[in-house]
Parts: structure tokens; C-alpha cells; sequence
């Protein structure tokens, strides 16, 4: 029986209604207008020029009826349609913004200074403390629609009494940062130079408290990354505020700042130091100072977090926070730093494009690093002698203090049907209650010159509730065993479960262990064809060779005897002549030269009666797909193709409905509409919790305030690596190591699923440095490195999160655009991973290499534009296998939108758009007057002719 879709008869009225009352405008105009004009003998002026006025108004009114109900269609819709936040889930946001924040602050060093008494006095020192970072800026800045707790107004809510003596002494000197774009960055560091305060000054301060807080601010964001030497860096006017020495970095204290500290320590014997900031900053020069006795890192809050840092100084939470990367004496002697930033081929010239004005040619970045990421190095470089650790590292990774303690008992190491339990006893051995963290790592057997492995690997963890003083909780930790297998691309191609001792430990941080059992494996496991890993749909084997490069990778073979080589600044800025020769950009890329012969045409325009609501529930694979696809016109499938930002678009033919998108990750933001929701913590202090349920509970609130703007896609989480502490993006980031990542992001889209809200996780993938991000930057790493290292979080919301959408990184893996890259897109993720969903672009601004007929052939599904651009629509509309490519993307984006709250019935049916609804009555009022008007004249012209004749 064919029913009748009042979705469908809306999308119709819709399509056809500016064409019906255009024309019938201009058929009404002409009639009368001929009318009157044949019956009058002689010409008349005004109605001339009367007629031509309302014909160039008729003309305006029906073009605009055109264009609203054709290509800007999407365009008006999303930009007048969506709520807003309820104010009950606004207010759970804000509460649980506070929460993650009491967990995500990390307690690096307390000498006793911490907690401070309650409602005491505090000097707080530093420009940044009425100038705190909240996140960072970019796509993933907080909304303005909502106001935020400033750091000083955290410590006030917290009880303190603050000298704002102090705090006027800083707003004088610079009330703000400059403001700066979306995508722009502003690095001044405006610290009053230590000869600007007073002794009248400093003698207050001593007198109002004998206790002085430091804040340090380091800001980052989308777009550029974190200068290297900033004395090379110019600001507003030309004027430099951040007194660096050339060769100077960001990451470091600059000698404002530097006075400062010895300002301070001069003149107070207990000092407290805030890092607020997401980027690993060198932070040796804490222990320089006798009279710091507490550090604080306190990354980005979002706009309710400064309250816990308050609630925190003063004991009224327990700090339970652990660091998610390695802090380092010396930034400049990390394996990264002379392969991190901008560097051009000197032979891509002929690959030139354009870059929304600017001409880029290629670049590059090696991760000659390869798998010794972060602690991984850190830890394998001291157990191998290369370093010595403890002047090498301030903090360890997975590092964090409590005003309590607690003791970890390892109980029991067991296996069971390749799953391995550590099963731990924690006991709070202190006087106040508080969270601990349960980390577990393992170290692999390591043959020299073997398969590369680090001594230290973080393989799970757990978060403890609140454990009263004297009070005990059961954990226990499960993994796979084959989850601690070795990617041996050099020699089987594929993972290797190498025999030997793994030792399991149970850790207070990445470097110091408290108990370990040892697990053997008898014998190789090889999990190739015959035997593929429990969790792969079909087995892992080289994908990634073409990435390798002409690079020397570091490897622990000999005690890292070719780090020297290894990590030294590359030399050779030519692209080797076979990379090249299989290199594409918009410039030599025709789809015809990758259509397949035995490619057959689909059927499509079938008229089955099959809408998308039908299809809610139905199996992937399921034959119902093929009838309801058939459906699909080309011009269907080109429009959800090409335009796919924040959004996917309405089709009528399936009564598939326009399903809206918004940006992330911190919070869920309609760039058209200017609703946004709460803005929670940055991602390094939400992963910094080690609170896999905050995660889950921080997704969940953004799939609730998305359903309430009626948003059904969220442009995150982002998750990939701090390969470099100068990363822009690192604050919307999570961690140095994919385990914690992948576990964090992995629960945040299980929340914001469980709500019907499809997340994006970003940006897939080796999008790890933004220098150069839409320059064609080609980026060279080892299959292990691939596999190991950047692609681990990704592969845990796939395995363990069931996530449906992906979005795509800007740059090239190896010489391929990973947006178009079929070993990324198809072979590992839906093949290898078992991924169902849809995988959409980054931003598309064409950059010289995006192609939808690129894209589509290779995995990817539609791009990130709401406009027409010159290469996001498809050009090759008739050959069978961009038709068969075409079809196979649209069922990916129609498969994810009918399982989501798009189609949730009570989502259904809205009804018109209220400025549909506004432009009718315009359009009706309209023609009515017009119509009007024009019997007006032509009654008149006919009297006067009537008079005319019996005058005469």
C-alpha cells in the first residue's frame, strides 16, 4: 500500500512554490499589462514606466523565490532554523564543567602550602591572572553565549581575599589580549617588567598575606602553531610585548616573566605557581626556587572550570588530576624539534596552488621520531642509558599528586580466554577522602634490532570513586593480551605477540612502578590471515608503505645509536622522483583515468515509494538498501555530496530530511544561527580526569543540548597526537598517548550517541602539527608509527564506541590527501576496523587539491561546504563508476542520519520553516497588491480612453 509522507508534500510545495508564484506573477503582469496597452490609442508615460518599474520589482521577487528555494535552500534554513539550550541542561552542563575541572586539575608539587586555609588573603602575581586561558581559539573556542568564571573569580567564589591592589596594578598596564579572527593567534605575553612594581607595591602585598600565587598563561589555537622562536614574531603596531631573546620559544619563560618569578620568590617565602595553559611548558624553573612550594597545572577550564581551582586551593576538593603528557626540562632537545614546522619541497613547483589567495607549494614533516612518542622515548631512552632521566624529565606522564595518600596492592595478573585481569586493592592511608588513578603499563621483551618497542606502554587504567580515609576499593583493569602485539612491518606484515616476559606493573606515573607480575608467552603469535586479531574484521597487514619515505627512523637498536642521525633537521627537500610520479593534486588529477571497465551503472530516478524513514533500523547490509537507493537521482546524490557543511542536505525524492551539524569539541556551537551551548574544559583537562565516565557524561550532555538546538552531528571529538608541545591544536587534543586518548574519546561518543547525536572524530588522521595544514603538507611515518602511535584513539571508537561519522584530515598521509586516501579510508577503517558510517572532509576551501570525484573513488563521502565551489560538485556524472562511487558514499550519509535523532519520530514532521511560513505571506500579499494595482491602472487608462472617445 503507498502511503503518502506529509514530509514528502512539504519538500514539494517547497520546490515548487517560488517557481508557481514567479510565473504566475509575470503571467498576471503581462496579461493586464496587454490589455491595457492594446485598447489605449495612444501611449501613456506613466503606465510605461509604471509597468516597467513593477516588471524589474516582479523580476527581483521571482528571483529571489527562485534562489531561496534552490541552491540557498540550505543556506536560509541554516541559518533561521535550531533552538536553543534548555535552561535544565544548560545548568547540568555548567555543574558538570565544574566537575571535570575539579578532577582535571593536576597537583604537580605540594610541599605543605597546599590547601590553603579557608577564606585566607592571597597575592596573586602575573599578568595571565586577569588574562587566563579558557581553551584556545579556532572552530573549537567557547561560545559568546554564555558568560565565564574568571580565574580571580574562582578564587573569590572559592572564599580568598585577594589583593586587587594587584589585580588594578594589571588591568592598567593591558586590560586584554588583542582581538584576533577565528583562526588567528595572538602570542603577546604583555608582562609589566619587574621595575614597574612599586616598593609601595610590593610592601602591601607582604603586609595583606605572606602568600603569593604565580600565574603563567600559554594560549594555542587552530591554524598556527606555537612559535619556536618568537623574537621573530611582531604584534599589534609592530610592538613586541614578550621581551624574547632570539632563538627563544613560546614554551618558555619569557625575561618579564622571569623577573617576575624572582620578584616574588625575593619577597615571599611561600609561593604557589599556576600553569594555566594545555601545551607541555618547560617548567624546570619551578625547582630553581626554594620558596615555590606548590605547583598547579590548570589547562583550559571553559566557562564555568576556575571554580574548581579555587575549590581545589582551599581543600574543598581533593586534586585527583594526572598529567596527560611528559613535561621536559629542554624542549629544544626532543626527538621532534627539528622535524616539526615549515618545510617546502624545493620540486614541487609545478604543483603550485592556490590557498584562498595565497600560492602554496607542497611541504612536509618526517616523524622520524617513528613509535618513541612522548613517555615512550622518555622512558626507553633512560632504560637504555641514552638519558639521564632525572634531568631530562620535570614530570612524568600519568603524573599527579593528593593532599591524601594511598597505597596499591597488586592482587592478582590472570588470563582468560586471551583476556587479562590486574585485579588491585587501593587503600586511602591518609586523613582526607579522595580519587586515585590505577595505571597499568607493560614492558615487552626487546630484542636488540628486532621489532621496535618502548619499555613502558600504557595498556589500561581505572579512576577510583571517592575513597574515605582508611577506606579500601577494589579495581580491576581487563586487556586483551593481543592488545600488547608489535606492528612487525619489516618483517611478517602484520602484528606480532613476540614469546617472552611482558612484564604488567601498576605505576604512579609513566616512570615510577609499584608492583609488577610478569606474563610469558611461550611463543611467537603471529596474527596474520590464518589467525587476524579477535578485534579485526579482516587482518592488519602493510597499508602504509607508500608512507615510509626516503626518512631514517630512531630506532632502540645499540642503545638509540642513530638518534644523532636520526632526529637532526632533515637536509634533502626534494621529493623522491617515484613519490612524485604518483603525487595528486587538482592540477593532473581526471577521474576518468580511475574509473574501473567492469564498473556497471546503477539504476537510479526508480520510483519505489521507499522513504528514508523506512529505513530506520534496517541492517547495513541488508537488500532493502539497494531498492531504496534506486531511488536516487544523480542530481540527488550530487547535492549530498557536495554539500555537506554542518549539515547533510533534504532530498524529496527519499524524504530524507536536512539534518544539521555543528562545530565542537569543547561544546556544540551552530556557527549560522550564533546558538551554542556551554563551553566545558579543554580536551587535555577532560582527558587529564583519567575519568572515562566524566567522558561518557560530558558527551551525553552535548548530545542533550545538541537535541535541544536540533543538531544531530557533532564536528568531534579530536583526538590526535601532542607529537610536539607546540602544536596549536593541542589544547583540543587529548594526550601523547593513544591508549588514554582513544579510551576518553571513545566514552564521549558513546554519550553523545546514546542521545542520537553521530560524532565526528577528528581528524583522521596524522593531523599533528598545523604549519602548513592546507599547503599539501605530506606527512612521512612508519607503518608501526601509523598503526601504534596516531592511529590508536581512532581504532578504539570504532572497536569500542561503534562510532558512524569521520572527518578527514587536511594533510597528505605519505604523497596521498588522507581525504581521499583508500589504505586510510577503505582498507583500515571499514575493512580492517569494521567502521559503518560516513566520512566527511575537513573544511573544504578547495586548497588546490580537494576533488569530489577524488574523494569519492577513495573511501571519502562528501565535503565540508555549504556553497558551490568549483570542485565540491561532481564532473563526471556519467561514467558507471562514479555513479557506483556516488551511491556508495550517499548510502553511507543517508545509513547514519536515519539512526540518528534526525529520525526519531518525535523529531519528524516539524512542519514549514518559519521563514518559509514569512515568505509566502510576503509572496501572497505581494502578487494581491500587485494585482491590484495593475487592475488600477488598467481601469483607468480604459475610462480615460472612454472619455477621450466621447469627447471627441
Amino acid at each position: 500500500m503507498l502511503s503518502i509522507n506529509m514530509d514528502d508534500v512539504i519538500n514539494v510545495i517547497n520546490s515548487i512554490k517560488g517557481y508557481l508564484i514567479g510565473f504566475g506573477i509575470v503571467a498576471v503582469l503581462l496579461i493586464v499589462a496587454m490589455i491595457a496597452c492594446r485598447k489605449m490609442k495612444k501611449s501613456k508615460k506613466y503606465l510605461i514606466r509604471f509597468n516597467a518599474v513593477l516588471g524589474i520589482v516582479l523580476a527581483l521577487g521571482v528571483t529571489v523565490n527562485l534562489i531561496l528555494v534552490g541552491p540557498m535552500y540550505s543556506m536560509v534554513t541554516l541559518a533561521t532554523g535550531g533552538g536553543k539550550v534548555s535552561e535544565e541542561n544548560g545548568a547540568l552542563a555548567t555543574e558538570l564543567c565544574e566537575d571535570i575541572a575539579d578532577e582535571g586539575i593536576v597537583l604537580l608539587d605540594n610541599a605543605g602550602t597546599l590547601p590553603l586555609a579557608k577564606n585566607s588573603k592571597l597575592n596573586v602575581f602575573g599578568w595571565a591572572s586577569t588574562n587566563p586561558c579558557y581553551g584556545g581559539t579556532g572552530s573549537g573556542a567557547l561560545s559568546d553565549a554564555y558568560p565565564t568564571v574568571s580565574l580571580l573569580e574562582g578564587l573569590t567564589n572559592a572564599g580568598f581575599e585577594l589583593n586587587t591592589e594587584l589585580s588594578d596594578f594589571y588591568t592598567a598596564y593591558r586590560a586584554d589580549r588583542p582581538e584576533v579572527g577565528m583562526f588567528a593567534q595572538d602570542w603577546t605575553l604583555p608582562e609589566p617588567e619587574a621595575a614597574q612594581y612599586s616598593d609601595d607595591l610590593i610592601n602591601n602585598a607582604k603586609a595583606f598575606s605572606d602568600t603569593a600565587m604565580i600565574v603563567i598563561t600559554r594560549v594555542g589555537g587552530e591554524g598556527a602553531d606555537l612559535p619556536t622562536d618568537v623574537s621573530t614574531v611582531t604584534y599589534d603596531a609592530g610592538h613586541s610585548y614578550n621581551d624574547f631573546e632570539p632563538g627563544e620559544h613560546y614554551l618558555q619563560l619569557s625575561k618579564t616573566e622571569e623577573d617576575m618569578v624572582d620578584l616574588v620568590c625575593k619577597n615571599f617565602d611561600n609561593v604557589i605557581v599556576v600553569y594555566n595553559g594545555a601545551n607541555a611548558m618547560e617548567l624546570g624553573w619551578v625547582k630553581d626556587h626554594s620558596q615555590i612550594k606548590s605547583v598547579i597545572w590548570c589547562a583550559g577550564t571553559g566557562q564555568s572550570g576556575f571554580n574548581a581551582l579555587g575549590s581545589v586551593l582551599c581543600g574543598d576538593v581533593n586534586p585527583s588530576g594526572r598529567t596527560i603528557d611528559t613535561f621536559v626540562y629542554d624542549l629544544t632537545a626532543t626527538p621532534t624539534w627539528n622535524n616539526f614546522g615549515n618545510m617546502l619541497y624545493d620540486n614541487m613547483n609545478e604543483f603550485e596552488a592556490d590557498s584562498f589567495g595565497t600560492k602554496v607549494t607542497p611541504a612536509f614533516v618526517n616523524y622520524v621520531e617513528n613509535i618513541y612518542v612522548g613517555y615512550k622515548f622518555y622512558e626507553t631512552a633512560a632504560a637504555e642509558g641514552l638519558i639521564d632521566y632525572d634531568k631530562t624529565v620535570v614530570y612524568p606522564f600519568g603524573h599527579g599528586l593528593s593532599y591524601t595518600s594511598f597505597t596499591q596492592t597488586l592482587n592478582s595478573v590472570t588470563e582468560s580466554d586471551g583476556t587479562i585481569t590486574v585485579d588491585v586493592t587501593v587503600t586511602n592511608t591518609g586523613s582526607v577522602s579522595g580519587k586515585d588513578v590505577v595505571e597499568v603499563y607493560y614492558n615487552p621483551p626487546y630484542t636488540n634490532g628486532g621489532i621496535e618497542k618502548a619499555s613502558a606502554n600504557l595498556i589500561g587504567f581505572a579512576k577510583t570513586s571517592e575513597i574515605a580515609a582508611g577506606a579500601s576499593e577494589n579495581v580491576q583493569v581487563t586487556f586483551k593480551a593481543e592488545d600488547m602485539a608489535s606492528y612487525d612491518a619489516h618483517g611478517k606484515g602484520c602484528y606480532v605477540l613476540e614469546k617472552g616476559d611482558y612484564i604488567i606493573s601498576i605505576n604512579s606515573d609513566s616512570h615510577n612502578v609499584i608492583d609488577s607480575k610478569t606474563y610469558t608467552v611461550a611463543s611467537d603469535i603471529v596474527y596474520n590471515e590464518s589467525n587476524p586479531r579477535s578485534s579485526d574484521q579482516t587482518v592488519a597487514t602493510n597499508e602504509f608503505d607508500f608512507a615510509e619515505g626516503n626518512v631514517t627512523y630512531l630506532s632502540r637498536a645499540d642503545g638509540f645509536a642513530n638518534y644523532a642521525e636520526a632526529t637532526a633537521a632533515p637536509t634533502d627537500y626534494s621529493m623522491p622522483a617515484e613519490a612524485k610520479a604518483t603525487f595528486y593534486n587538482n592540477s593532473n588529477y581526471d577521474p576518468n583515468d580511475f574509473n574501473n571497465p567492469d564498473d556497471v551503472a546503477p539504476t537510479t530516478g526508480a520510483k519505489n515509494g521507499i522513504q528514508l524513514a523506512d529505513m530506520v533500523g534496517v541492517a547495513y547490509d541488508d537488500e532493502k538498501w539497494d531498492s531504496f537507493l534506486d531511488q536516487l537521482t544523480v542530481a540527488d546524490m550530487d547535492s549530498l555530496i557536495a554539500l555537506g557543511g554542518y549539515q547533510s542536505v533534504a532530498v524529496s525524492s527519499v524524504g530524507k530530511v536536512q539534518a544539521i551539524d555543528c562545530d565542537g569539541p569543547a561544546s556544540i556551537n551552530n556557527n549560522f544561527t550564533q546558538q551554542g551551548s556551554i563551553g566545558f574544559p579543554s580536551a587535555v583537562m577532560i582527558a587529564a580526569t583519567w575519568n572515562t565516565d566524566l567522558a561518557y557524561s560530558f558527551g551525553e550532555s552535548i548530545g542533550k543540548m545538541a537535541d535541544d538546538m536540533g543538531v544531530s552531528g557533532w564536528y568531534a571529538p579530536a583526538m590526535n597526537i601532542h607529537r610536539s608541545a607546540f602544536a596549536g591544536r593541542n589544547f583540543e587534543y587529548y594526550s601523547e598517548d593513544g591508549v588514554l586518548s582513544g579510551a576518553i574519546a571513545s566514552h564521549a561518543i558513546m554519550g553523545s550517541q546514546d542521545q542520537g547525536v553521530y560524532a565526528f572524530m577528528k581528524h583522521f588522521a596524522l593531523n599533528d602539527q598545523e604549519t602548513n595544514r592546507c599547503g599539501m603538507l605530506c606527512t612521512w611515518a612508519s607503518e608501526q608509527a601509523i598503526r601504534e602511535i596516531y592511529l590508536k584513539p581512532f581504532e578504539a571508537c570504532v572497536k569500542n564506541a561503534d562510532c558512524h561519522a569521520v572527518m578527514s584530515s587536511f594533510n597528505y598521509i605519505g604523497n596521498t590527501y588522507a581525504g581521499n586516501c583508500p589504505e586510510l579510508l577503505i582498507n583500515v577503517l571499514r575493512n580492517e576496523w569494521g567502521f559503518v558510517g560516513m566520512v566527511l572532509t575537513d573544511y573544504y576551501g578547495v586548497y588546490g587539491y580537494q576533488d569530489s570525484d577524488h574523494l569519492i573513488r577513495n573511501g571519502g563521502d562528501f565535503c565540508l561546504v555549504n556553497y558551490d565551489t568549483e570542485t565540491n560538485h561532481l564532473t563526471d556524472t556519467t561514467s558507471a563508476t562514479a555513479l557506483v562511487c556516488a551511491r556508495q558514499a550517499c548510502k553511507n550519509i543517508l545509513y547514519t542520519v536515519a539512526n540518528s535523532r534526525a529520525y526519531y519520530p518525535e523529531n519528524l514532521n516539524p512542519g514549514m520553516a518559519t521563514w518559509e511560513k514569512v515568505m509566502i505571506g510576503v509572496d501572497v500579499v505581494g502578487v494581491l497588491a500587485l494585482i491590484a494595482l495593475e487592475i488600477l491602472v488598467a481601469k483607468k487608462g480604459y475610462a480615460k480612453r472612454k472619455k477621450e472617445e466621447v469627447d471627441a
